[in-house]
């Protein structure tokens, strides 16, 4: 029998771990899964959660109070996510008591991400090269793509922390690709328009939320499925608005 005191314990852990996950690009049915077995782990045999892109409903029983977190904001790290699993991992083993766990948990929502914004910029500036040879584009091109898309990414985050909007950030981030690499091709520097876009536009695609909507359809989450799905579709017109702004005006 867990006492009063546990199960506020238990749900606490349970909420911020969902929360963690969610919040760092988790697919909802994985968020549940999870909150779930942690709570039964901890003796809740009914535990009964319900997680959305922009929420989480959690409660110890079918007649307990139903508690609710609101998710602002989904930066992906994956590594956060991993933390998470590992210590769901050894509350499922018996390894970790709620306060314990809670406090770990506590450490991972505080922890600052493992990339920093000034690596992002350089990882997507080498990624927006790589892919203009995956396109099969010619060397040439490939430290223009490498500018473009680096200069791309860091205005796409730098807007980010400005604008609360993260579609207009993609916008200004996608028009600044364009914009650069239109200069680029003027100039001399690069060869081909096409290639060099589209090899700096790829760090901005959300290739995460498409293939967590598609995950969540599958697993029968369709309000997550479905918003998800629409939340990359105004990702991807963004990105295409932004690009296409710059034919407007050339």
């Amino acid at each position: 029998m867990v006492g009063s005191g546990d199960r506020d314990s238990i749900v606490k852990v349970c909420m911020i771990a969902g929360k963690i996950m969610l919040m760092s690009g988790a697919e909802t049915h994985r968020v549940e899964d999870t909150m779930n077995r942690m709570a039964h782990a901890f003796g809740v045999e009914s535990a009964q959660s319900h997680a959305t892109p922009t929420g989480i409903n959690f409660s110890a029983g079918m007649t307990e109070v139903n508690n609710f977190v609101r998710i602002l904001k989904r930066p992906t790290d994956l590594h956060k996510i991993a933390e998470v699993n590992s210590i769901s991992r050894k509350i499922i083993a018996g390894e970790l008591s709620p306060e314990k766990a809670y406090r770990k948990l506590l450490k991972i929502e505080a922890a600052p991400p493992v990339y920093t914004v000034w690596l992002q910029i350089i990882i997507a500036a080498l990624v927006s090269g790589c892919f203009v040879i995956m396109f099969q584009g010619t060397w040439t091109d490939f430290l223009p793509a490498c500018i473009a898309g680096g200069l791309g990414f860091a205005v796409m985050a730098g807007m980010d922390r400005l604008l609360e909007i993260r579609y207009l950030a993609e916008f200004f981030g996608a028009f600044v690709i364009g914009i650069s690499s239109y200069l680029l091709i003027h100039y001399g520097f690069a060869l081909e328009l096409d290639k060099v876009i589209i090899g700096a536009v790829m760090p901005l695609v959300p290739g995460l939320h498409i293939t967590n909507a598609i995950r969540d359809m599958v697993a029968g989450h369709l309000l997550s499925g479905i918003s998800k799905g629409v939340e990359a579709t105004l990702t991807a017109f963004s990105i295409g608005a932004g690009v296409s702004l710059l034919f407007a005006f050339v």
